[in-house]
């Protein structure tokens, strides 16, 4: 049975004086934050710390799904 994963990263710039919040969902945790680290993602290439300060997992996609919905509209609502 595969798990699919919700995650939340701050990113740092330090270059530019900037963080940011970045909601994301995967089957393979371990690689889609290796992607973001090593710069192969373009949401996240810009930002030279990436660190992971949140996820959750789950069995069922579309409850993942969801999740990460619910996640991006705190963020845009400023309920963090």
């Amino acid at each position: 049975m595969s798990l699919f994963f919700t995650y939340v990263l701050l990113c740092t710039d330090r270059k530019r004086n900037r963080k940011r919040f970045y909601v994301g969902s995967t089957d393979n945790l371990e690689k889609r934050i290796a992607a973001h680290k090593s710069k192969s993602t373009k949401t996240t290439k810009s930002f030279d710390i990436i660190e992971l300060v949140y996820y959750e997992a789950s069995l069922n996609k579309k409850r993942y799904r969801d999740t990460r919905t619910t996640i991006e509209n705190w963020f845009r609502q400023r309920l963090y």
